[in-house]
């Protein structure tokens, strides 16, 4: 694994690409999670929480995830690590210049995400990185359920 100091912009420059990584452990959508998720934010969406209603009135056919459980789930889909960043004494995650919700993930399908290096710079608060993240549907690589460019300070 390839280490770079946090504060070697023109060294961390290297990690910035075009291409995606490799593909990420997989995480399967069930009712169960979608319920759970619904209860703690309070959306309880019928196309989210009731599948008999799904079956016939969502242009789906059965429930789907909410975007934001999708999302969240980001952590879950572990990917092989080819580098890591040393010597900082905080990493922050300062937001998110994009979020796009492009596809439905329907109930009892499984995901999986790939991520790429997209910037990487100096600020004033420390070494900014760029990193987007797109979530698939198993069997849907040709178009991401969720595009997500989050953005790290390292300080």
């Amino acid at each position: 694994m390839k280490t770079y100091r946090y504060d070697d912009i023109e060294g961390m420059q290297e990690l910035v690409a075009e291409e995606f990584g490799p593909w990420s452990s997989e995480v399967e959508i069930t009712q169960e999670m979608v319920n759970q998720f619904a209860e703690l934010t309070g959306d309880d969406y019928w196309l989210h929480t009731d599948p008999e209603k799904a079956k016939t009135d969502s242009p789906f056919g059965c429930t789907v995830a909410h975007g934001f459980l999708t999302l969240v789930l980001m952590p879950k889909m572990r990917g092989e690590t080819t580098y890591e960043v040393t010597g900082f004494n905080n990493m922050l995650n300062y937001g998110s210049d994009k979020l796009r919700f492009t596809g439905v993930v329907p109930v009892g399908c499984s995901i999986r995400s790939r991520s790429r290096i997209k910037e990487v710079s100096a600020t004033a608060k420390g070494t900014k990185m760029v990193m987007e993240q797109h979530i698939h549907v198993v069997g849907q690589d040709e178009r991401p359920a969720v595009i997500y460019e989050l953005i790290f300070i390292y300080m």
